[in-house]
């Protein structure tokens, strides 16, 4: 099954870069994500209205041209003059741009909750229209956005990807990202998020912790409307995408009427939220600290100016409802750092009995930075009382290609049956991988989460061979090892003499 994901990712995003390079020299780098996922909203809507009218036109009974045989459905009645084919009808011509500009309007016009939310820049002078019905070609002809494609979070995969791409070509940093759908589901499988629940992300990016807790809910005889969806993000083009990504899907979601900082302008004061996923910024500053030192949210400990990670933690608890449950994404450093009072913090958190799980993950998890990440479950109302499961699950996953790893069906399912076995009180430690840990045993460690420090390393298959032998051999080895390692360095050191060098 890996395989198939893996090839059908790889396509999927080749053909999104091959779109995006077409366009390279032809609009500055900012509008690349702009031009292209709204090429994306389109081609998908267009598919999903298609299809719907297919069935409607098959039904005959003459409801193809009814709004509400769409709405029932999740899919967007789209207007003549939005529909792919005319897009497509106009690629080559000069009035492309404003024929897409005015698709777009044309959506919005009959859909409020997206009023300002489409991009409009593609009757932009600067975008050659030549280029741009290149575009809208390969999305004609080369682009499956139907919905068997689309079901794997595409405005976030393909956010993500050009980012990093977009970065990599401009050799410049990629500094944000949104959380890859493996890793999504790994925290939405752990959580288990049921129906009429409150699921909250501070940092939302493009949406994806939501459309994967609907998802959940929805497998498991619930609806994707049965939960109550709250997000807050920052940059203005990615909260516009979140708000698509949203309406596609169906899910009904409060982002606020605009984008904006979580810390200096919560936007869901009062919210407490059952449960809550998030991936913030690593390391995140400066994040305004100097006008937050008496905010009530910091109930652990003023987080320090130069690094938001425990001040999004704190936020976090703060949203917190009675017996929520928390899923969040933190780089590593956060585990053990005891700089600007974060160690104080974590020791309080550690002690207020909240942390329940920590899962230490691959490597190259995102596209975009390679750095090693930790996923973080805070609990209220834990099952173990003064208990803590710690997971080595750095050896996970599968590389997709040199680059990037991702983890498989059958590794977010054992992590998640060992974090339930833990819950349960029936999980045994296994060396190297999992182990349990009291309150105390963590001080000890000087409240240091890294789970290195309590699963240990795993035990070694024995291979028959008695110590003793095992030993000598080894032993042998080394010493021809360390006498090859002799006779090379005199080697070097004869051939540099030779040309007058000395070391």
């Amino acid at each position: 099954m890996a395989d198939v994901k893996t090839n059908a990712n790889i396509g999927f995003e080749k053909e999104i870069w091959d779109a995006a390079c077409v366009l390279w020299g032809h609009i500055p780098p900012s509008e690349y994500r702009k031009v292209i996922v709204g090429l994306i909203f389109l081609r998908y809507v267009s598919c999903a209205f298609e299809k719907r009218y297919n069935e409607l036109v098959a039904d005959g009974e003459g409801f193809e041209d009814d709004e509400d045989a769409y709405l029932e459905k999740n899919v967007f009645f789209i207007p003549e003059e939005s529909r792919w084919k005319t897009i497509a009808a106009a690629a080559h011509t000069p009035e492309i741009g404003m024929v897409i500009d005015n698709a777009m309007k044309a959506i919005e016009n009959d859909n409020p909750k997206l009023k300002n939310v489409l991009p409009k820049n593609y009757a932009n002078p600067d975008l050659d229209k030549r280029v741009l019905g290149d575009v809208v070609d390969i999305f004609t002809n080369k682009i499956d956005l139907t919905e068997a494609n689309a079901d794997a979070d595409i405005f976030g995969r393909t956010y993500e990807f050009c980012i990093a791409r977009f970065a990599e070509k401009e050799g410049t940093g990629g500094g944000e990202f949104y959380t890859p759908s493996s890793v999504v589901k790994t925290l939405v499988e752990i959580l288990r998020p049921f129906k009429n629940c409150r699921v909250y992300d501070p940092c939302c990016g493009s949406g994806g912790m939501f459309v994967q807790s609907a998802k959940f809910i929805e497998a498991h005889s619930g609806q994707r409307g049965d939960i109550s969806v709250y997000g807050q993000e920052a940059q203005a083009d990615t909260w516009k995408m979140a708000k698509m990504n949203m309406a596609i899907r169906g899910i009904n979601a409060d982002f606020g009427p605009y984008h904006s900082d979580t810390f200096s302008n919560d936007l869901h004061k009062t919210l407490k939220a059952d449960f809550i996923l998030a991936n913030p910024p690593f390391n995140y500053h400066p994040w305004g600290a100097e006008h937050l030192a008496d905010d009530v949210r910091w109930k652990y400990g003023m987080p320090p100016a130069n690094n938001a990670n425990y001040a999004w933690i704190q936020h976090m608890i703060h949203h917190l409802a009675p017996n929520g449950k928390i899923g969040l994404v933190l780089a590593n450093g956060a585990l053990s750092t005891q700089t600007g009072g974060e160690g104080d913090i974590r020791r309080k958190i550690i002690e207020d009995d909240l942390i329940e799980a920590i899962v230490a993950m691959p490597t190259q998890l995102f596209y975009s930075v390679t750095i090693p990440v930790t996923l973080w479950f805070i609990t209220k109302n834990k099952k173990q009382k003064g208990k803590t499961l710690f997971i080595d699950a750095r050896k996970m996953g599968f590389m997709v290609d040199r680059k990037h790893r991702d983890l498989s069906d059958d590794d977010i399912k054992l992590l998640a049956e060992t974090v339930e076995k833990f819950q349960n009180g029936t999980l045994d430690d296994v060396k190297g991988f999992c182990a349990v840990a009291t309150t105390e045993e963590i001080g000890n460690q000087d409240n240091i989460l890294t789970p290195g420090r309590y699963v240990g390393i795993e035990e070694q298959e024995d291979d028959g061979e008695p110590f003793e032998e095992k030993m000598a051999r080894l032993t042998s080895e080394l010493s021809e090892m360390f006498a090859k390692s002799h006779e090379l360095e005199n080697e070097i050191r004869g051939k540099l003499g030779a040309i007058g060098y000395e070391i």
